[in-house]
């Protein structure tokens, strides 16, 4: 077939689609059709090149963007196997199911969630008297986290090295809430051979650094390795990807520079700004043509994000017919702003627009109080993108944990679902069998099935629930998991017990999962284990469940990465809320504005920023976010125009803002002893310096007694 005829690509999609073999980087600008670029390309390989699907890696940073893209690649080439098309984590999950053996891990490896985590804290605080004064559970998830990214990187020697009873030990011998909550959880870990998200890379890398063998088998068997939003790569995501190119060394990696947005969590945008520095023979393709939003749009971003100074200099350039110019509105108040943004959507409305079509962003979700209060009194229907997300829901975690039990027999998914619904094995019964499974070194569901005719279980259905569970194991080979599930929900009771209790909301979020089952199962294309489902939605992601009703979406910038919505409204552009007063230094700055880039180029019909006059909670004057300033006056439509003052004092206190980050860049800051000589009181020595409030105390010679200095006086140094 002519490529070049039947696939409709602009000039420089096509070069990226038809650049295969080497070090390719694709700098590709907000809504310029990368993702079918990658698409097209995987294609390409296979179609004209005759590559076997399998042989191509595809990574991407969501599962809904995985799922996405195999359902584009098996539309494209008509072939079941779709490849390897994931998420670092799944690819990860699919490297340790086939060669976990190398680090004693079984095939069916079990990959946590947060709930799986918050239930084997609950056993470490059960067991050693711990409570939520010790620390709370989000607090000592974050902590794990910290432990094993930064203080003991090393971590993962202990879980693969260590037998479980020495790491017993180290955790009954523990002293500290951290140490018993940290040896606690690799305690638990290990015991039901389960990975959470940090595991999973460091696993895959120490089996590969372990065994030459297994490592020349993937880099030999990925031909092709192609990677989106190189943006947002951390080190050790980087690390892979350069040990997985390591025989063939042909990357294809496609991301905005502009658009680094996650520095916070690891990510570092050096690694695509520097990756022809970094690499030999590197190809650079730009794509910047945007199938996205309106000429004026655009143009708002373009002036925004060139204020920047550590950036790749580009411009997005726009490919659709005129619009509107994007608004900007201040208000007297934050009750006004909420006010007007009413009444933005009501002119939506009635111009033709669904309520589902506008998203209204912020900078933190504290800002939606007044918006929200707003809304309920006009009536107008929203979804704010942030509560219980649709995997943590309970009945949904209840169903799975139902299927893994088929497979795993677990502790965490038997004390989820072993009463429920009621079979009276209540809380007494299951420390009894938590009192027996320490005793003899056995699984929860074993000791339950050890003790089916002592006294312990009379009276109790613990005999039909082992039934079920055995009967099910023994026959899921081949079966359809949406079939194995609908089955096991209506022969445990379980979708009886939410019908008597009227539960049909619950109900619904069951007949959701599975049809996003059957999705799963037609995207990829082969029949499907259940064990490659479990650990595909241990790795769902919070934006991967959809919401099709017609309300207003409410979402952090950061929560509308990789989104895009006919209309976009953009709230409390102030000074000290976007950006936020935490940003310290001039990077953090840059990273800031990126967001706010983010946020302009969601927008595809009309965008419409708001801000509001007063005062904020320490008594400072609210100015107008510089990020309004930043943008050539004549993009905007203002509603009103800004009070000069009020410009003139933002303006000034900016500049006193960006003269500190700049001394704390440059380390420009006085020092204890140094001798300095200030405007008014003359001569003096510098005896401290408070950084975090931003002042100097300094003991004047003519004066009696020291004063405390802010930075932004004009000190001269003697």
């Amino acid at each position: 077939m002519d490529w070049n005829r039947n696939v409709q690509l602009n000039e420089e999609q096509l070069e990226a689609a038809h650049s295969t073999e080497g070090m390719i980087r694709v700098i590709a600008g907000a809504g310029s059709g990368k993702t079918r670029a990658l698409t097209e390309r995987f294609a390409y390989l296979v179609n004209e090149g005759g590559v076997l699907p399998g042989n191509i890696l595809c990574v991407t940073f969501t599962n809904k963007a995985a799922n996405e893209m195999r359902e584009r690649i098996h539309r494209l080439t008509g072939d079941n196997d779709t490849g390897y098309i994931n998420t670092f984590h799944g690819f990860c999950v699919s490297v340790l199911q086939e060669d976990g053996h190398v680090v004693g891990y079984p095939k069916s490896i079990l990959v946590l969630d947060n709930s799986d985590i918050d239930t084997m804290l609950q056993t470490i605080y059960d067991e050693r008297g711990l409570s939520m004064r010790d620390m709370k559970f989000s607090d000592a998830r974050d902590m794990i986290e910290m432990i094993k990214l930064f203080e003991r990187p090393d971590y993962y020697i202990d879980m693969i090295d260590e037998p479980l009873e020495v790491l017993y030990k180290k955790y009954t011998a523990a002293k500290t809430a951290k140490d018993i909550i940290f040896y606690g959880y690799l305690y638990q870990e290990k015991k039901c051979f389960g990975l959470d998200y940090n595991d999973l890379l460091k696993f895959v890398l120490h089996i590969f650094s372990l065994n030459e063998e297994v490592k020349l088998k993937w880099q030999k068997r990925l031909n092709y390795i192609m990677v989106d939003e190189f943006q947002d790569i951390d080190e050790i995501q980087y690390d892979l990807m350069e040990v997985l190119r390591g025989y063939h060394n042909n990357l294809f990696v496609v991301g905005d520079p502009d658009q680094t947005i996650y520095s916070w969590r690891g990510a570092n945008g050096k690694y695509l700004s520097d990756f022809d520095a970094n690499h030999q023979n590197v190809k650079t393709i730009f794509m910047m043509k945007n199938y996205r939003s309106t000429p004026e749009i655009l143009e708002v971003a373009n002036s925004l994000i060139s204020t920047n100074k550590s950036r790749i200099e580009k411009d997005i350039i726009p490919t659709l017919p005129g619009g509107k110019k994007p608004t900007c509105h201040l208000a007297d108040s934050p009750k006004s702003e909420a006010k007007y943004i009413s009444e933005v959507i009501k002119k939506i409305q009635a111009a033709g627009g669904e309520l589902r079509d506008i998203a209204i962003l912020y900078r933190a979700h504290y800002l939606t109080r007044s918006v929200e209060e707003q809304l309920i009194k006009e009536k107008i229907p929203y979804k704010i993108y942030s509560g219980v997300q649709f995997f943590s829901r309970k009945e949904i975690k209840d169903a799975l944990a139902y299927l893994r039990m088929l497979v795993y027999k677990d502790d965490l998914s038997f004390q989820r679902i072993c009463n429920v619904p009621k079979r009276n094995i209540g809380k007494r019964r299951l420390e009894f069998l938590k009192d027996y499974s320490a005793r003899f070194g056995v699984t929860l569901y074993d000791a339950l099935k050890e003790n089916l005719d002592t006294k312990e279980m009379k009276g109790t259905k613990a005999e039909e629930f082992v039934r079920l569970i055995e009967d099910y194991a023994e026959k899921i080979e081949g079966r359809q998991v949406s079939d194995v599930l609908s089955s096991i929900l209506d022969d445990s009771g379980y979708e009886d017990m939410l019908r008597t209790e009227g539960a049909q909301d619950r109900l619904d979020n069951l007949a959701e999962l599975k049809q996003s089952i059957y999705d799963y199962e037609a995207s990829c294309g082969e029949e499907t284990e259940i064990t490659h489902y479990l650990s595909h939605v241990a790795l769902f992601s919070n934006a991967d469940a959809e919401d099709h009703s017609d309300k207003v979406k409410l979402m952090t910038v950061h929560a509308a990465k990789g989104l895009e919505f006919p209309y976009v409204i953009l709230c409390g552009m102030n000074e000290g809320i976007f950006p936020s007063r935490k940003i310290q230094t001039l990077d953090e700055m840059e990273e800031e504005r990126r967001l706010a880039f983010v946020a302009v180029t969601r927008a595809e019909k009309e965008l419409h920023f708001t801000m509001a006059e007063g005062v904020n909670i320490d008594g400072s004057p609210r100015y107008p976010s510089r990020f309004i300033l930043d943008i050539d006056r004549e993009l905007l439509d203002f509603t009103k125009p800004l009070p000069q003052h009020l410009e003139e004092d933002a303006r000034r206190d900016i500049a006193v803002k960006e003269r500190l980050m700049t001394m704390e860049a440059n380390d420009e800051f006085y020092k204890p002893g140094d001798r300095v000589r200030g405007p008014i009181f003359g001569p003096g020595t510098v005896i401290d310096v408070d950084r975090q409030k931003q002042k100097y105390i300094i003991k004047f010679d003519d004066l009696d007694t020291e004063r405390e200095i802010t930075f932004r006086a004009k000190l001269e140094k003697l």
